[in-house]
C-alpha cells in the first residue's frame, strides 16, 4: 500500500482543527447554559458538575475564535519544573511520577520540590526619603529565592513543610502506605501531601459494589489566607483544582490555626488520624446499613421539609423557589433509584449530589465571587450532608 505523507499530515491536520472547533463549540454550549462563567481575561470558572471550582483559560486567533482551552493546573513553577511528586501519571502530565511510590517523606520533599522553608520578615515602606517598619505586620517569605508569599500579623506563626507533614509519616510506617502526591500552588503560597487509605471502602459487596477509595490529605498555607489542615478525602491532589475538590468533599477534616499554640494541636491530630481506619470502617458499615434500607417517597419528602424549613410567613418567591427545589431533588432521587433501588443509600447520594454539584449559583457581586467557588472553599454544605446521613440513619435503625 502506497502513503501519501502529505495527505496523511494534511487529514491529520484537519482532523486535529475539527477536534479543537468541536471543543470550542462545546465550551460554548457549556457557557450557553451557565454552567461556565467568564472571570476576565479569557480566563472561565465551572460552575457545575464533578469539576465545578475549576479554571480555564482560552486562546483566541486574530478573528476572536477559541484555538485552544487550557486548564489551570496552578502548580509552582518557580524552581523550574512543576513542584508535584504523584504515584500516577496527572492529566497535565507534569512532576515527578513515581510508580509504586515511596514512604520516606525527606525524599517526597525533594521530589516534590518542595524541601524549602518560610521565614517571616518586616514589612518595610518608603516615606519621606527614609525607610520605615510596619508596626505588627509581616511578609511571609520562601527562603530558596526571596519570593514573598504573603502578609501576616505579629501572632502569625510559620509552620515549616516537614513539620506539618511529618507527622503523617508514623502511619505510613504503621500500616505500610506510600505518599500517592506532594507537591505546592500558586508560587508556594499552598503546599500539600496525600496518602491512600489502605482499605478501600465497599458498599453493598456482591450486589452494588460501590467501591469508594479514600486519600488522607494534609495542606499547609503560607500567605495567611487558612489553617493548616488535614481532611479524609476521595480526591489525590495533583493540582490546583483537585486540591480545591478535596477540601470540598472532604468527609472529615481537621485543621490548626497558625498560632504558636498552633503546632501543640499535631499531637491530638496524630491520635484524631490514627483512627482514620477505624472511621473508614463505621462508614462503611453505616452506608451498608443504610443500602439495606427501603425508604418510601412520603419519607424523601420529609427528609427534604426537614433539611430546607420554610416559614409558614415566607413569600411566595421562597415558597416558588422551595417547590423547584424539591421538584428537582424528587427527579434526582428517581434518577438515583433505578440504579440502586429505593433506598436510603440512594437519598444520600441524591443529596450529597445536589449539594456538591447542582445547588444554583446567585453571584454575591459582579466580580469573581461566585458564591457556587466560595461555598466549596468554605465547605458550607458539611452540615446538611451530616444532617441529612444522621437522619437516615436514624430512619433505617
Amino acid at each position: 500500500m502506497t502513503t501519501d505523507v502529505n495527505a496523511a499530515f494534511t487529514q491529520e491536520k484537519e482532523d486535529q482543527i475539527e477536534a479543537v472547533r468541536e471543543e470550542a463549540r462545546a465550551f460554548q454550549e457549556r457557557i450557553d447554559r451557565g454552567e461556565i462563567a467568564p472571570i476576565g481575561d479569557d480566563r472561565y470558572r465551572v460552575l457545575t458538575g464533578w469539576d465545578a471550582g475549576e479554571t480555564f483559560s482560552v486562546q483566541r486567533n486574530t478573528e476572536g475564535r477559541i484555538e485552544q482551552i487550557l486548564a489551570q493546573h496552578g502548580l509552582d513553577t518557580t524552581t523550574g519544573g512543576a513542584a508535584l511528586y504523584t504515584t500516577t501519571p496527572a492529566w497535565h502530565g507534569l512532576g515527578a511520577v513515581i510508580p509504586g511510590g515511596i514512604t520516606d517523606i525527606d525524599e517526597v520533599l525533594k521530589l516534590a520540590r518542595i524541601d524549602w522553608e518560610v521565614s517571616k520578615r518586616p514589612v518595610l515602606y518608603e516615606w519621606d526619603g527614609g525607610i520605615r517598619d510596619a508596626v505588627d505586620r509581616y511578609v511571609t517569605v520562601r527562603t530558596d529565592g526571596g519570593a514573598a508569599l504573603g502578609t501576616v500579623g505579629d501572632r502569625y506563626e510559620v509552620f515549616q513543610n516537614r513539620r506539618v507533614f511529618e507527622f503523617l509519616q508514623d502511619l505510613a510506617q504503621r500500616y505500610d502506605v506510600v505518599w500517592e502526591s506532594a507537591g505546592a500552588l500558586r508560587e508556594g503560597r499552598k503546599v500539600f501531601v496525600t496518602m491512600r487509605i489502605p482499605h478501600s471502602l465497599v458498599i453493598d459487596r456482591g450486589g452494588l459494589d460501590d467501591e469508594i477509595v479514600l486519600y488522607l490529605a494534609a495542606i499547609n498555607s503560607h500567605d495567611g489566607t487558612s489553617s493548616a489542615e488535614s481532611v479524609v478525602t476521595p480526591w489525590r491532589i495533583a493540582c490546583g483544582n483537585t486540591e480545591r475538590f478535596a477540601t470540598r468533599d472532604a468527609v472529615h477534616r481537621w485543621g490548626i490555626r497558625h498560632t504558636k499554640g498552633g503546632l501543640t494541636a499535631l499531637e491530638e491530630a496524630r491520635r484524631t488520624l490514627g483512627l482514620t481506619l477505624d472511621y473508614a470502617k463505621a462508614f462503611e458499615a453505616e452506608e451498608n446499613t443504610l443500602v439495606r434500607t427501603d425508604l418510601l417517597i412520603d419519607d424523601f419528602h420529609k427528609l427534604i421539609d426537614g433539611l430546607w424549613t420554610v416559614d409558614e410567613d415566607a413569600k411566595d418567591r421562597a415558597r416558588s423557589f422551595a417547590q423547584q427545589r424539591h421538584d428537582e431533588l424528587e427527579g434526582m432521587f428517581h434518577d438515583e433509584a433505578r440504579r440502586l433501588g429505593r433506598t436510603a443509600y440512594a437519598a444520600e447520594r441524591t443529596i450529597t449530589d445536589y449539594l456538591d454539584h447542582r445547588m444554583g449559583v446567585v453571584p454575591r457581586n459582579l466580580g469573581e465571587d461566585l458564591a457556587r467557588a466560595q461555598r466549596s472553599l468554605e465547605g458550607t454544605n458539611d452540615d446538611l450532608k451530616s444532617k441529612a446521613h444522621r437522619k437516615l440513619l436514624f430512619l433505617a435503625r
